[in-house]
């Protein structure tokens, strides 16, 4: 994976691409956070320069641009981000005036998940924008975490380099197939991994994994819902205690870039276990694996003892 700079050098330099690095021969693509900074840089190989707007460590929803940020935008040659996942960026984009963007929320469906109640989904009212609600607002932006719905974020993100840069289209066409690939046998790897579980539900601190508990017939039981800094009220931890004895959950899972106190509080409450289930919005030293198939291979693996799948 290329370098990931601290944000005001990306301002400064990997966004703000001088006349010599318009000179390069590559495309230069600026991805507004990791998930999609991996697939620029899977897809687009040695032929892209790939800038990420969101500092390792950082949590994406959080993200604020400096105005040399927002003015660099304007000279890449394409642009791939999630709409309503930043706000930042959304109205960076609309005053950049870049031609050549992609949205992520538009190549594959979307769904409001955080209110589910025993597992079940609602999706949002279909508007011609990829299932998501008019403005974005509540639709879960984690679709990363599904292999089947990445897969589809691929594919459009290898169509947009193939657009953008003919004449290496198909190495871009060739790189997209060789990632779809790898997702394929990591669909297959969660649909095999998690059979013969004791348990269908899990309980983690907000409701990032609601994508890939529905794609695998699990149930995600969020503390905090679809904001990760809230705090539960007392009816929800009396739920959540209901929960883990009826289901007998095992294990509070908490994240990378954000803090576990309620996780481990919740858990001490509950007598659990606490485990790390990462969202990938980053990756750090923390993480458990280099790059998203590591980590991904890693949070398999925490359901897999979470849920009680036979070793």
């Amino acid at each position: 994976m290329a370098a990931v700079l601290a944000l005001p050098a990306v301002a400064a330099c990997s966004a703000d691409p001088s006349a010599d690095a318009k000179n390069d021969g590559k495309l230069h693509v600026t991805a507004s956070f990791y998930p999609l900074e991996f697939l620029a840089e899977q897809i687009g190989g040695r032929y892209v320069d790939v800038t990420d707007l969101t500092k390792p460590g950082v949590e994406p929803h959080d993200l604020e641009l400096a105005p040399r940020q927002i003015a660099a935008l304007s000279r890449a040659d394409l642009i791939v981000y999630l709409h309503g996942l930043q706000p930042a960026v959304d109205d960076a984009i609309k005053q950049s005036g870049v031609k050549r963007t992609v949205d992520a929320a538009k190549l594959t469906s979307m769904e409001d998940h955080g209110t589910e109640v025993d597992g079940r989904h609602h999706t949002t009212a279909d508007n011609g924008s990829g299932g998501r609600s008019e403005d974005g607002a509540g639709a879960d932006p984690h679709i990363w975490l599904d292999p089947v719905r990445y897969t589809a974020v691929a594919k459009g993100v290898g169509a947009a380099l193939e657009q953008a840069d003919p004449p290496h289209a198909a190495v871009y066409r060739q790189n997209t197939a060789t990632l779809v690939g790898k997702l394929d046998a990591l669909n297959t790897d969660f649909a095999n991994g998690l059979k013969n579980r004791s348990s269908d539900t899990f309980v983690t601190t907000h409701a990032a994994f609601g994508y890939l508990a529905e794609r695998y017939g699990l149930v995600e039981e969020a503390i905090n819902g679809i904001d990760p800094e809230s705090e539960p009220s007392a009816a929800r931890m009396k739920a959540l205690q209901d929960l883990a004895e009826r289901e007998h959950v095992t294990t509070v899972f908490f994240e990378t870039l954000v803090s576990d106190k309620t996780a481990k509080t919740v858990a001490g409450d509950l007598h659990l276990r606490t485990d790390v289930l990462d969202p990938i919005e980053g990756i750090t030293a923390k993480s458990r694996g280099h790059d998203y198939f590591e980590v991904q291979h890693s949070n398999l693996r925490a359901l897999q003892t979470a849920l009680g799948v036979p070793k």
